[in-house]
This record gives structure tokens, sequence and C-alpha cells, in this order.
């Protein structure tokens, strides 16, 4: 049956949504406070990372944390001011700090990220985002063979869930790559990945591709719900109601105000990430390359290279902090000691990061005609298209493809 469907939020996960209820059949109007791709979605690290399966607060986290914190070459950051806010929910996140709940996560999350690249190209081919598109390898980075042996869990929980890699040592990573120091002797290629060579752009280039198959774009935002007899109606929305049969809540780490209208207190945070790009590079690696220690990887985009990680808990709204810039320009050196650039652009915003790191996809329970999907965290360039499938299946009644059930929003109702 055909609907009116309001999808909120503009990202990528709301603009797959939106082209994904489009080819079937619905009138979407597609809803944004500024427009599409202005926030995460323009500053992610472009990877499409099928296989990073494991979440932030894994085995020996406990152990690793309050060093990192008092360490400036480390790439984990606190806003000590923020920590009072932050305490209950980092008592969740860091209960989750195990192997079994890493596991868990992992094995929950792969059927979501695993067929990523496949997934960006059934959203995007024959049109207008998907020059932007290009498959390949991704590569983690490591000092020696040592270092790689000690993130064994790693590549053995990827290895059994059936994601390949091949390892590159004795020479063989800078033949590959001739762009990396010698100073990192060993890599760990993974094939069958992608990189997205300009996110915002992509982005931007879906959203007019839903506007051309009739979405309808609205700027604005949210305020609350109209219902009646507990069914959707319509949305409050600058002073007005939109009506509209269905919605969609996409709008990331802003999610929880209106998630908890309807019925979901979901323990949401924000790991404020940073991106470093460096604009017409004397060179470029050959795909995307992860820095494992320094947990920031380095894109080869369009014109230039974007150096993207780090995590510092510090709230939505204090300004971006000046160490993670000073850090990523201190590994990019050690890692590529050669590289020289014309100039640079400093960027930092919110990965939407829920307590147990499993986003939440699927019927909010305190209103029928109500769907959420947010709470990616690292990996919601990766998953956005087949989020923005699975809840179009969701809001047509349709099975969805995959379980589902791991990402419901019910456990936090």
């Amino acid at each position: 049956m055909k609907k009116t469907v309001a999808v909120i939020g503009a990202g990528i996960v709301g603009v797959s949504t939106a082209i994904a209820l489009l080819r079937d059949g619905h009138e979407v109007m597609l809803i944004d406070r500024e427009g599409p791709a202005t926030g995460t979605s323009h500053g992610n690290g472009g990877v499409l990372a099928a296989a990073a399966v494991l979440p932030v607060p894994g085995p020996g986290l406990w152990a690793k944390a309050p060093k990192m914190l008092l360490d400036p070459d480390q790439p984990l950051f606190l806003r000590w001011s923020y920590l009072p806010k932050l305490l209950p929910w980092l008592r969740r996140y860091m209960g989750e700090a195990s192997a079994e709940a890493a596991l868990r996560r992992a094995r929950a999350i792969a059927p979501l990220i695993g067929d990523s690249l496949a997934d960006h190209q059934a959203l995007a081919t024959g049109t207008p985002a998907e020059k932007w598109l290009v498959p390949g390898d991704y590569v983690y980075a490591y000092p020696d063979r040592a270092a790689f042996e000690a993130d064994a869990f790693t590549w053995q929980t990827k290895s059994a869930l059936g994601f390949a890699h091949e390892v590159l040592e004795n020479g063989a990573f800078q033949r590959y790559d001739p762009a990396m120091s010698e100073s990192f002797a060993l890599g760990v290629r993974q094939p069958d990945h992608g990189r997205i060579t300009d996110p915002g752009a992509y982005v931007k280039a879906l959203a007019a591709h839903a506007q051309s198959l009739g979405a309808r774009l609205v700027i604005g935002e949210v305020t609350d719900f109209a219902e009646e007899n507990g069914a959707l109606t319509g949305l409050r929305i600058g002073g007005e109601t939109l009506p509209c049969d269905a919605a969609v809540i996409t709008t990331g780490v802003w999610s929880g105000p209106l998630a908890k209208r309807l019925g979901v207190a979901a323990p949401l945070e924000s790991e404020r990430g940073y991106h470093l790009e460096l604009w017409e590079p004397s060179m470029m690696p050959r795909a995307p390359v992860m820095f494992a220690a320094q947990k920031f990887v380095a894109t080869p985009m369009e014109g230039r290279l974007r150096l993207a990680g780090i995590v510092e808990f510090g709230g939505l709204d204090a300004p971006p902090s000046k160490a993670p810039f000073e850090l990523l320009r201190r590994c990019i050196a050690k890692a590529m000691p050669e590289l020289t650039w014309k100039h640079e652009v400093e960027w930092m915003g919110h990965r939407p990061s829920v307590s147990d790191s499993l986003p939440l996809i699927g019927a909010a329970p305190g209103l029928r005609g109500a769907f959420l999907g947010f709470g990616h965290d690292h990996v919601g360039l990766t998953a956005g298209p087949k989020t923005g499938r699975l809840l179009a299946q969701l809001v047509s009644a349709q099975r969805p493809n995959i379980d589902i059930v791991p990402f419901s929003p019910d456990r936090f109702a």
C-alpha cells in the first residue's frame, strides 16, 4: 500500500531510506534542519569498512583507557568538565568491554555491513553519485609482527565471520604501497572493500537523486508527533503539522529527544571524531590505510588526502579541541615522511554511539507508524544503504532480509 513517509534526517542513512522508499512506490518527504550531508555524513573517513565488526569497547580496554587518556600521542581524548554528564552512559559502555560482548556485537552487525560495497553499488549505480564510489582494498598498518599479533583477537574474529585478509611483510607492504614508510613493516590487505572519494558530495548527489524521483525536501526541525488512536498522523515542524502515514527518525546523535517521545530511552552519546584534509598532496596511499595503533585512517579522496579518526568524549556543544588535529599531523608525518601538501582543512563531527555499540533499527514501541534508524557509531557510511533498505521494508510491512532483532529499539523501551 502506498504511503506518505517522512524521513527525518538527511545523512547517509536518511537519504538511503528515502531512495529505498521511493523505489518501493511511496511518497517521501526528506526533512533536515540544515540540508543533506551537513553533519557526520560529510566528514567521515570515507571507507566502506565491511569487516569493521568489532566495537571500540573490546577486551583490554579497561587496562588501556586510563593510560590512553593521559598520553597525548594516543587517540582517546576526554573533556574532563564533561565527565559528570558522561558517567551514566560511560558505565554502560565500559560494561561492554569484554571479549564476549565484542563477539556478540560482531556477529550481530556483520550481516548489516558485510556487503557494504554491493549495497552502495545497488544504491548509487545509475545515479550522479556513482562517480564517487570506488571499489578496492582496505589496509591496516602495523610497525612489526609483534604489534600485529597483539591484535590477534581482531583478525581471528574477522576470519571466523568470513572476511579474508592477506598479511604483507618482509618488504611486501612497501612493494604493495610505496607511499608507506618503512617504520610500518607489516600491512594487512582486506579485499572487497571500497571508498567514497567525497562523502559529502556523494550524499548530496543521492539526495538530489531522491528529489528527482519525487522526494520533497523540507528544511526545518521536527519537534513532536501528531497522533490519533495510538497511530502517527503527522509531524510538528516550524509551528505547522505536516501530515504523513509513517515517519523514520535517522538524525544520528541528535535522535535522542525524538526517540524518547516514541517510548525509547536510547543511551546515546557523541564520539567526537576529527578529520584533517591535506589538499593537493605530493603522494597518495594506494588504498585507505588504518594505522592500527593510532586509530586513524588515511583515505585518498578527490583532490586531497583525508586523515580521519580519534575518539573524544566532550558532548555536542563544546568547540573542537586542538590536540586531536596535532596528533593527526604527528601521525601522518611518521607514516608518510616525504608527504607535502598545499593547504589543510580541519573538521570535527559527532558519531552517534549507543552504549552497546549496536544501532537502533526498527519500529518505535510508543507509536504505530514511527520507526528508528540511528546509532551506527563508526560504521554509519558503511551501513547506510542496508539500513535504509531494512527501514523501507519495515514501513512496507515486508519481512527484513536479515535478522534485526539485535537492533530492536525495544531493548531500550
